[in-house]
Order: structure tokens, then sequence, then C-alpha cells
């Protein structure tokens, strides 16, 4: 294989990490980020605000940049998607454990491919498709506060129960209410662990970039919020903002449609993933030869700007973390990562509205892997 794919190294703090260690600081015990001892822990999770892109625009958020030290960056789990990491920050867990191991993944008990954030129903329960218990739920047993804080559109999706279990949600439209939420918690005076979500400039950055003027003035937004915030949240509450996963910006000239090369998709059942890291999901009848062909042929094609690797490969190297048997066939026959700043698109499917994003992340570039862990109050580094 020419490009071989990165094997991450054990000892690098990850977003797994910091949901644990909050929750651990309430009792003012050692942890693996080593904050320190807290009454209340709130975790801002930012989507798609990589340390690289907080950094390139540090003039829109004067705040948060001013805030983060060169060694307030952690790394996001692989893939870098909202999925497969916020069910990671929750359950402190790796993909391969918790079971949401991409975008869209493969039901093989229904032969279909199912979105991991709202492809939910009754084939695919909550409850059991995603395997851990959470943190939240061992801060209730501890008599903690467990408390989301999200959008109204998702206090009651399948992705909520399956990642925020043990949590109490509060609805917020706007991320004033949903910071306003955060302190009528905290100012009640009981100790509580709490998610407050942001999902704007992800959603932002999908239909716009994140170069685009409408990305920067929600960065410029939530950078007063969390000022705000700060300024009045009760003394000895340790605030951490954080993200799942950084943006790179794909314009439409470097797409890439693998139906061009009909010998690329010919064997594939099911093309899953997202556009900058494809699960390919082989037909059950291919023998070991030519499954093999196949797979040389992604590789002769594609390794010049992708990583490509087989799902055996990818679990060896520990990208997915230890693997249950149950999400083990979750993961493609074969995993192609684009290195280079394109993304890849099926022109056969029914709906191709995915082909208008600009803003896009799933692969292992730096851009989208590394992400900001900001430490205020209690958490404040001297």
């Amino acid at each position: 294989m020419s490009a071989m794919l990165p094997v991450p190294a054990d000892t690098a703090p990850r977003l797994t990490a910091v949901l644990g260690s909050s929750l651990a600081s309430l009792a003012g015990v050692p942890n693996p980020l080593d904050l320190a001892p807290a009454r209340s822990a709130v975790v801002v999770l930012v989507d798609g605000l990589g340390a690289a892109n907080l950094r390139q625009r540090a003039g829109h958020a004067r705040h948060l940049a001013g805030a983060m030290a060169k060694r307030d960056v952690i790394h996001t789990v692989f893939p870098s998607t909202t999925a497969a990491a916020l069910a990671s920050l929750t359950t402190g867990t790796m993909p391969g454990a918790h079971g949401l191991v991409g975008y869209r993944t493969l039901d093989a008990a229904h032969d279909r491919l199912v979105n991991q954030l709202n492809g939910w129903d009754a084939g695919m329960r909550p409850e059991t498709w995603q395997l851990r218990p959470t943190i939240f739920e061992e801060a209730t047993a501890a008599g903690i506060d467990a408390v989301a804080i999200g959008a109204p559109r998702y206090a009651d999706s399948g992705f909520t129960r399956a990642v925020l279990r043990g949590a109490r949600y509060l609805p917020g439209t706007s991320m004033g209410d949903r910071f306003d939420a955060a302190l009528e918690v905290l100012d009640s005076g009981a100790p509580a662990l709490m998610y407050l979500y942001i999902p704007e400039l992800d959603q932002a950055a999908h239909a716009y970039g994140w170069e685009s003027d409408r990305w920067l003035g929600l960065l410029e937004q939530l950078d007063g919020e969390i000022s705000r915030f700060e300024q009045r949240m009760p003394r000895g509450t340790g605030l951490l903002v954080t993200a799942d996963h950084g943006v790179v910006d794909v314009p439409a000239h470097r797409q890439v449609f693998v139906d061009q090369k009909p010998e690329l998709v010919d064997g594939v059942r099911h093309v899953g993933g997202e556009p900058r890291f494809l699960h390919l999901y082989f037909e059950p009848e291919l023998d070991d030869a030519a499954r093999a062909q196949l797979v040389e042929r992604w590789r002769e094609s594609e390794s010049q700007r992708s990583w490509v690797a087989t799902r055996d490969e990818a679990i060896a190297t520990g990208l997915f973390g230890d693997v249950d048997p149950v999400a083990a066939p979750r993961i493609g026959d074969l995993l192609v990562a684009a290195r280079s700043g394109i993304a890849y698109y099926d022109r056969r499917v029914a709906d191709r509205q995915a082909e208008a994003m600009i803003g896009q992340h799933g692969s292992l570039s730096d851009e989208e892997v590394r992400v900001p862990l900001i430490r205020r109050g209690a958490y404040q580094r001297a």
C-alpha cells in the first residue's frame, strides 16, 4: 500500500477523555486531562470548530483564540464525523467500542445503509445499536445532575436517545438560549455535569464553507456568548470548549465521482460513509480473489490522494480502537480516506443534494482531527 494509514499515538489526548475527566473533577479525583476540582462542569461542544479553523480566524474570535494555549489541542476520533465523535465524547470509548463507526454505515440485518444521525427507525433501535453506557448514566448514578442542552428539534431524536441517555434534555433555540439554560442550572447550586451543543457553525460550513462570511459571523456570535457566559457563571464552575471535528472546504471542481470508473464500483454493493471517508461494502458473493482484485484496483487508482485500507488493516492499526464483534461488520470492507482536498461522490444515488456541500470532514488530515480544548473557570491553567 503506497499510502499507509496513520497510526494514532496512544498518548495523544483525545475527545474520549473530556466528559469522563469532567465528571472526575466534580469528585476532586485525578483524571486523564488533569482537570482541577470543580463544583460543576460545562462542556461546550462546537460542531465543526477545528483548531486550525479557530487559529486561522483568530481575529474574529478574540476571546476564544486568546484563551487557547498551544497545548490546548486534542485529537478527535476516526472517522472525524459527528455521529462517531459525539458518541465517543459521551461514552468515553472509541467508535469500535460504541458501534457508531461512520456517518452512513451498514445495517447488515436489513441489507441497507443507515444514517447514524437521523436514520433511526424500528430496525435500528438507539438503546441497542449504541453499545456502551454513557458518562451521563454514571453521573446520575453518583447523584450528579446530568444535563444535555441543545436545539429543540434534537430533544427526542434517535441519536439523542443513543448517545445522551442518562441526561435530562433542556432545549434552547438560539445559542444565547442554550447558555441561559446552562446558567439556570448552575444558579440552582447543585453539582451538575452539562453538555451544551452548538451546531450552527457546522451547518454554515456545509452550506457556505468555513471561509464564508456566514461562518465568520457565527464564530463572532459564539465568541461573544462564551465571553458573557464566563462572566456570569458561578465561581467553582469548570468550563471546557471543544469540538467533534474540524472542517475543510472542497470546491466543486475537486469532487471525484467514483461511478466514472466502473472497475471501482463493480463488486461494491453499498457506498457508505461520507464524501471524505468512504465505507465500501462488497457484494457478499465475492470470493477472496475477487475481493483482493477490487482492493488492488482502488489502491492503484486512489492511493496518490487517499489512504486506502481494508477493514482488517484499519482495525489492526487501532484507528477505531478496540472493536466490538457486533460493530465490526458495520465497518466497510474497504475504507478510502481522502488525504488531499477532494470529496468522493456516487452519481448513481437518487438523492444528490450532498454534492452541494462545501465544508467537509471525516478523514484523517490535521485540519479535520485536531480540535481545541479550551479550559476556563476552575479548569483554567495557571
